[in-house]
């Protein structure tokens, strides 16, 4: 009677060395966003971070939770993976900085069929980069091999993030009139959204690495511009007595994600005429023939976030872009 082979976990897909060796790389780069509040190094059951909570006179947490989507398989055909990360931190920051948050703390989870080190790295590197330029804190995280979920160089991410607001400086929205104004700070392209469409469109007729004159790079490149992060701005505008509320212009375009912040007997008036729409979207439309309901509903259209401003407020928001070299527009008002 022949003797039964042996089967490890790895022979099962999943290297647990390889997993230990992956945290082992990364954490010279986490460490670097740490502050004076992480409590603990990376590798433990949980991360501890300790809040100052002396500037607050009634603290209220605020978390979010999201991913990037199919951008990713961009990211796959291309082999360019430290932008990702990037990108699902800051559409973190700016969902809760749009509530008058500040962000504290950030956790990634990382999934894939077969880890690879240098794939982890990168990756992870995007999310300590995008960290340290908003000021949070990359304090723990998850890498899971599922070889039976995933495809061969496929992986999955998703981020948590929790910042602190005190709760009279909470922006809901609830202050948005009739007549106040739309001003709109400009994408860097298609942001984490609409990337089923945007794939079906531009794979049908272009490579990642096909170079097209009316994009002015490749359609790989334009298609990995990193999410922006408006932290700074609504750091900025938050203060200027007369803005009543922000929307980040995610899923669901400028119309869906600005409705979300308006009371109930509020709707818009946008003007779709005030502002270029950048090539990328012009490119998809037209290669496409997609129905411009399908457009605004879809993708940003070139405008990342929107501030409804009062209008005797207009002037110093403008005044404030003009010094930061931001371009800004009027896209409409409430009504």
């Amino acid at each position: 009677m022949s003797k039964k082979k042996s089967i490890t976990y790895k022979d099962s897909g999943v290297d647990i060395e390889a997993g230990e060796q992956m945290v082992d790389s990364i954490k010279g780069i986490v460490r670097e966003t740490h502050n004076a509040s992480v409590l603990t190094d990376i590798g433990g059951f949980g991360g501890f971070f300790r809040p100052n909570l002396g500037d607050f006179n009634d603290p209220v947490f605020v978390s979010s939770v999201d991913g990037v989507g199919t951008k990713l398989i961009v990211a796959f055909k291309t082999g360019r993976y430290d932008t990702v990360g990037q990108d699902l931190v800051n559409h973190c920051v700016n969902d809760i900085a749009v509530c008058g948050a500040q962000p504290l703390f950030f956790l990634d989870y990382f999934s894939t069929g077969k880890l690879k080190q240098t794939v982890g790295y990168e990756v992870v590197k995007g999310f300590a980069r995008a960290c340290k330029e908003n000021g949070v804190a990359l304090i723990g995280g998850e890498t899971a091999e599922m070889p039976d979920i995933y495809s061969e160089g496929e992986f999955d991410l998703a981020g948590t993030i929790v910042g602190i607001v005190d709760r009279e400086k909470i922006i809901n929205g609830e202050q948005i009139r009739e007549g106040d104004r739309l001003l709109g700070f400009e994408s860097s392209g298609l942001h984490t959204n609409g990337y089923s469409l945007a794939r079906k469109v531009l794979f049908s007729e272009y490579d990642v690495s096909d170079k097209v004159e009316q994009l002015g790079t490749t359609v790989g490149d334009a298609m990995l511009a990193v999410h922006r992060s408006y932290l700074s701005h609504i750091s900025k505008l938050k203060n200027i007595e007369g803005v009543h509320g922000f929307s980040h212009i995610t899923g669901g375009g400028i119309v869906g994600n600005t409705r979300r912040i308006l009371p109930a007997d509020r709707s818009l008036d946008i003007d779709w005429e005030a502002w270029d729409r950048p090539a990328i979207f012009e490119l998809i439309q037209e290669l496409g023939n997609v129905p411009e309901e399908d457009m605004r509903a879809t993708f940003n259209l070139g405008i990342g976030l929107i501030a409804v401003v009062r209008p005797d407020a207009v002037q110093e928001v403008k005044a404030w872009a003009e010094k930061q070299d931001e371009p800004i527009h009027e896209l409409g008002s409430v009504k």
